[in-house]
């Protein structure tokens, strides 16, 4: 019986499935982005967190547990150098995959993997959130009566401000024109 044995396998032998996985983890970490299967990718995300989470900690121990995975010297310190100098402070979640649709021939669904604080066009994308209120729909009553007649009173006084500066707007520009209608005159 198979209880309890949920990772995917991904057709492949344990010995190949380990060389695999460590291939493509050394690959993200030193390229920031690789494409592959969302299957593939799925299984990198649980073999590659764990290892920057434990390079938060630069120690002797850390560096030959990640080597273990990652079986390459430029992998190790690029994980410990330039990688931890950006994701150090987030608490996880240091990967995104981004789906990119079906590969031909096999219609593989095909994805993106990459380290999330490597990827600049969604940093400059992402903006401040907004804060917004919330409010109750269930209210007392007496406030929601309140606000509800102070907000067309609010409205009703911008909307007669806005009428009065474009009557007198027009008045000026036709002052204008009479007097510079007047001084062409005078010239002449």
């Amino acid at each position: 019986m198979r209880h309890g044995k949920k990772f995917n396998h991904l057709g492949r032998k344990a010995a190949h499935r380990k060389a695999m996985l460590s291939n493509m983890a050394t690959s993200l970490i030193l390229h920031k982005r690789i494409s592959t299967t969302l299957a593939k990718a799925k299984e990198l995300k649980k073999y590659v967190e764990p290892l920057i989470t434990r390079a938060k900690e630069d120690t002797t121990h850390n560096r030959r547990v990640a080597f273990s995975y990652l079986k390459n010297k430029d992998g190790i310190k690029a994980l410990f150098g330039e990688v931890i100098a950006k994701v150090g402070t987030r608490p996880g979640g240091y990967t995104r995959i981004i789906k990119t649709g079906f590969r031909l021939g096999d219609n593989a669904e095909m994805c993106i993997i990459e380290l999330v604080d490597f990827n600049e066009l969604m940093l400059k994308d992402s903006k401040p959130a907004k804060k917004t209120t919330r409010r109750s729909r269930r209210g007392s009553g007496s406030k929601a009566t309140e606000t509800a007649s102070a907000a067309p009173a609010a409205e009703k006084k911008e909307a007669a401000q806005a009428a009065e500066t474009s009557t007198e707007e027009p008045t000026n520009e036709a002052d204008d024109a009479s007097n510079e209608s007047n001084e062409e005159s005078e010239k002449n």
